[in-house]
């Protein structure tokens, strides 16, 4: 099963070409570190990540990707505190070939497992900006996602965030939507879903709004073996 998770998801890898940073799924502590390393359907390579708290409201992410892809720079702000519950804000840049900005206004809430784990649960919201993306165009997105940790060793998040003026809402299941289609409105068709030198999705691609990684802590303690 260990290894049925990461095998399963190289198989759904596909080129996004867009990014986003691996949040820490508890609250921030000053000084303290975490490392792993993600895979994501918006990189070719899985990319390593590393956050230290600043204080015990704010902290600071680094992700390097292989080239570059995935590579970036995050910050959080925790807004609001209560109990297992706090909001946070996320701003982050990412490098790939549609370099983008996030601003993420997340939800959180915890809950103590029977193995003494603080299991952890997140939504968000997410406003994602391409300001000049693989075909030197803009893309502005907005859309929600979800994400959770059950165990110190892994977890995941997902979600999509749709550019409004590249694709109708209506169509975003229609695999054969064509933008240059008969009757379809003018300002859908000058927007290519493919970069035609790459064959990379555009910054206009749904693909690009595509989101799901899975993330692995490397400073979590190693399962005991049955005896």
């Amino acid at each position: 099963m260990r290894r049925f998770i990461p095998i399963s998801f190289c198989i759904l890898l596909i080129v996004g070409c867009a990014s986003h940073p691996t949040i820490n799924p508890h609250l921030p502590e000053a000084g303290k570190a975490k490392k792993g390393y993600a895979f994501s359907t918006e990189n070719v390579f899985p990319y390593l990540w590393y956050r230290k708290g600043i204080s015990d409201k704010s902290e600071i992410g680094l992700r390097l990707g292989l080239p570059f892809y995935g590579t970036g720079i995050d910050y959080s702000r925790v807004l609001y505190q209560k109990d297992n519950k706090w909001d946070m804000i996320n701003l982050a840049w990412s490098v790939n070939p549609n370099f983008n900005v996030d601003a993420t206004y997340y939800k959180f809430k915890t809950k103590i497992g029977s193995d003494k784990f603080v299991k952890s649960r997140w939504w968000g919201l997410r406003g994602m900006v391409i300001s000049n993306g693989i075909t030197n165009h803009t893309s502005n997105r907005i859309g929600i996602l979800f994400g959770m940790q059950r165990n110190p060793r892994w977890g995941f998040e997902m979600g999509y965030f749709h550019d409004p003026t590249s694709i109708p809402i209506t169509e975003l299941f229609n695999p054969k939507w064509d933008p240059t289609a008969d009757g379809v409105s003018s300002r859908f068709s000058d927007k290519p879903m493919k970069d035609k030198s790459t064959g990379f999705p555009s910054e206009y691609s749904r693909l690009t709004g595509m989101s799901f990684s899975i993330f692995f802590d490397l400073d979590a303690p190693k399962k005991e073996k049955k005896k």
